[in-house]
């Protein structure tokens, strides 16, 4: 499917959303819940897979849906289409506090590999498929699991990180070691491996995990402050209704003090 050629803005500082614009016949793909708004004109249809095999037979739209249920997200994609006769727009919102980057495939050699739920939106004709880890050290404790999202066209997508974004362009054997969860995205010529953090008392009390993720150039990556479930664990060891602590606040009366406060819900 050829691509569309999409205009974007990028708004907001932490909480980050894109605004799309769509001439009379272009369309967005979006990730199931991504959309914030759409302006009059834009109409939406829920497709199996992520809409870049609806020319195709039933098994390309199944291999299609096959694909996305493997990494994780959901069978469906909603394609966004302007069928008015003017220019229409239409947002997507991230998920959580972080950045959201701006990607045109055919710039990246026609492929980027990204971590699974970090997709938001993309030009209709991207195509959304899974990559395997080539090694099995990778893919146990790689942070992101065997598998991983991998966009393929020449057209823009969208994709959302933690906290903030580093991007590295690394050179012809050059490495970086980085925290499992903080790997976003990275061009198919970057290697990505599992390296053992060497020692012992590091691995057991430095509270970095026993493995660092290993990435070798050329290539481009892409890194976040903040991975989910760094930030859904902070949250939950401190929510007293699931069994964390307050932190930071709080009375010298402990429950009492917070019933007395309100802050109970």
């Amino acid at each position: 499917m050829a691509m569309d050629v999409v205009d974007y803005e990028i708004f907001g500082d932490d909480m980050q959303y894109v605004e799309i614009e769509l001439d009379p016949g272009e369309a967005a793909i979006g990730e199931a819940g991504a959309m914030m708004m759409m302006q009059d004109g834009v109409e939406m249809d829920t497709v199996f897979g992520d809409g870049s095999a609806q020319q195709g037979g039933l098994f390309s739209k199944l291999l299609g849906a096959g694909k996305r249920l493997v990494t994780g997200e959901s069978l469906f994609t909603t394609i966004f289409h302007n069928e008015s006769r003017a220019k229409r727009r239409v947002a997507f919102a991230a998920p959580y506090p972080g950045k959201i980057i701006a990607v045109k495939l055919s710039e990246m050699g026609g492929t980027l590999i990204c971590q699974k739920d970090s997709f938001l939106c993309a030009a209709r004709g991207v195509s959304l498929g899974i990559a395997f880890q080539r090694r099995l050290g990778a893919g146990l404790f790689g942070g992101e699991g065997f598998i991983m999202q991998r966009l393929d066209g020449d057209g823009l997508v969208f994709v959302h990180a933690g906290g903030t974004l580093m991007t590295r362009d690394l050179q012809p054997g050059e490495k970086l070691r980085v925290d499992t969860g903080c790997v976003v995205a990275l061009q198919p010529s970057v290697d990505f491996d599992i390296q053992y953090v060497g020692k012992l008392k590091s691995a057991l009390f430095s509270g970095e995990g026993l493995f660092f993720a290993t990435l070798t150039g050329p290539g481009r990556v892409w890194l976040q402050s903040l991975p989910l479930s760094r930030l859904a664990n902070r949250i939950i060891a401190s929510a007293p209704a699931a069994g964390g602590r307050q932190v930071g606040e709080g009375s010298v009366l402990g429950s009492l003090g917070g019933f007395l406060d309100g802050d109970n819900s």
